[in-house]
């Protein structure tokens, strides 16, 4: 309606050159008439388009800003993240802590141990005082003191094998956090690889509901031009309506597989979140490299699985060597020191009087003398009484079981079936392990042979499409097909896709059991 230009003086003036047709002044040409203000005589609706203008220009700033602070993860930074946040692997680090505090533990139980007590009390009536072996019959207050410790000289290696046997539980439990590491790795890469495939699916999709759009307006231009049928029309635009139902169906598969990958993240949610799509371009010629003995003779030696699994039958021979330990006798050394206080405990002071007559006389009659003392009770100090009442103990025992109500024949025998227990479970997961490399090979190879066939097809589909659009543009060939012949295109596009990615994954996982970095570069 009318067309605005800003000009912006050095002085600070704001002077507006508004283009309009409201002005009545009859010698200005019509088609050339300005009017020019300053500030102050700027009318409201050229201030509301500067403001809107600026308002837009923020909006864009910010969009901008918030676009550029988006993160792009890529594979490792997805897995590095998991591994050092998930919180599955951190319950698995604090089994491996558990672990580490037993092995502490059995080390500690070889020391002396050292326990130490004190008591206060009061008694009250008739009793023996400890101290003074006399009966008191007042209020006495007593104190006791005292420091024990005890160590096993020989209980049949019983605490040596503990120590050995928990040396192996925690190697094996940090094998077992290992393995869920590298687990959980995997599944990060496995959902990695569902949203890049879903990626190039709604790549897909878009492209042939764009091709399928030209020709719509194509055909409506034809139709109404006479040289089309509209019924060719209508099939055209209900396989861009279909087309559009999958470009909808693919995003939603999309945005799912976006979600499953920042829930193994332990991300709040998607938005922020996006992927480095690098560009997987598979060799002309794409093989195996490695055979399944080979991958699974390594697997055999180095995976973490396994190890543990060993580890947990050397565990299980030290266990029953524990269980036989049970037999032999238990040989202690023991010492305690004890002191104490009684109130009791009197010190006696002797005062001399002189000496008295006393009632007894000699053969002659005459009166005996005998000295005469004034006692004065006073009670211990307790330093003292400290000092005085030490005692100090040493000895060994010795305890010799006899019976024990079965328990340790019955302890013996569970010893040894976990033995045979535990070398079961190390077949099983050999065979598991074995298992999954031969069919992960067999996948790879079968992915391989099915992309390899599905290049050709996407091959001729795309050549027999070219062949019939050019048919159907010089209406030499019907809509339906023309869209059976598209549709087909599709179909091998998708399967092309779909096989890529499985061989991508497949061999994954023979990197994964040969201990490759997951990486995509």
């Amino acid at each position: 309606m009318f067309g605005n230009v800003l000009n912006l003086s050095v002085g600070g003036q704001i002077n507006f050159c508004c283009k309009t047709n409201l002005l009545q002044n009859s010698n200005m040409p019509k088609m050339a008439r300005y009017l020019i203000i300053t500030v102050k005589q700027l009318n409201k609706f050229c201030m509301k388009r500067i403001i809107l203008g600026l308002l837009m220009l923020l909006v864009g700033i910010t969009t901008a800003n918030s676009q550029t602070a988006k993160k792009i993860w890529s594979l490792e930074e997805c897995i590095n993240y998991a591994l050092a946040n998930n919180l599955q692997i951190k319950q698995q680090q604090l089994l491996v802590n558990v672990a580490n505090e037993d092995l502490l533990q059995s080390k500690m139980n070889l020391l002396p141990n050292l326990n130490g007590g004190a008591t206060h009390s009061y008694n009250y009536g008739q009793t023996v005082d400890r101290y003074t072996n006399q009966f008191a019959t007042a209020r006495v207050q007593s104190n006791n003191f005292y420091l024990q410790s005890q160590i096993t000289v020989f209980n049949g290696f019983q605490l040596l094998n503990t120590v050995r046997q928990n040396q192996l539980k925690l190697k094996s439990s940090q094998y077992d956090a290992d393995k869920y590491k590298n687990d959980i790795a995997l599944t990060i890469a496995t959902s990695y690889l569902q949203v890049l495939y879903y990626q190039e699916m709604l790549d897909i999709a878009n492209n042939q509901l764009s091709i399928t759009n030209q020709q719509v307006d194509r055909m409506v231009k034809m139709v109404d031009a006479g040289t089309m049928a509209k019924g060719d029309l209508l099939t055209i635009e209900a396989q861009a309506s279909a087309e559009e139902l999958t470009v909808v169906e693919s995003k939603n598969q999309l945005d799912i597989a976006y979600l499953t990958l920042t829930q193994m993240l332990d991300l709040p949610s998607t938005e922020g979140f996006d992927i480095e799509r690098p560009q997987i371009n598979l060799p002309d010629t794409p093989s195996i490299l490695e055979s399944p003995d080979k991958i699974s003779a390594y697997a055999m030696e180095n995976r973490p699985e396994i190890k543990s699994a060993r580890l947990n039958v050397e565990s299980s021979d030290i266990g029953l060597k524990k269980a036989l330990g049970y037999i032999s006798p238990t040989l202690s050394l023991n010492g305690s020191w004890a002191t104490g206080y009684s109130g009791a405990s009197k010190d006696v002071k002797a005062t001399y009087l002189g000496f008295t007559e006393s009632t007894y006389q000699t053969l002659s009659g005459e009166a005996v003398l005998e000295p005469n003392y004034h006692l004065d009770y006073k009670t211990r100090s307790f330093r003292k009484q400290f000092k005085d009442n030490d005692n100090k103990t040493i000895g060994l025992s010795l305890s010799i079981p006899i019976f024990n109500n079965w328990q340790v024949q019955s302890g013996i025998a569970k010893s040894k079936i976990a033995i045979k227990n535990a070398e079961l479970n190390l077949e099983i997961t050999k065979n598991q392990v074995d298992k999954n490399i031969r069919q992960a090979y067999l996948d790879a190879l079968a992915a391989l042979n099915k992309h390899q066939a599905a290049v050709k097809k996407v091959t001729a589909s795309e050549e027999s499409f070219k062949y019939s659009e050019q048919k159907f543009n010089v209406g030499l060939l019907n809509s339906v097909d023309y869209n059976n012949t598209k549709m087909e295109l599709s179909k091998a596009q998708s399967e092309l896709l779909q096989a890529k990615y499985d061989y991508i994954f497949k061999t994954k996982v023979l990197d994964f059991y040969l201990d490759k970095p997951l990486t995509l570069k």
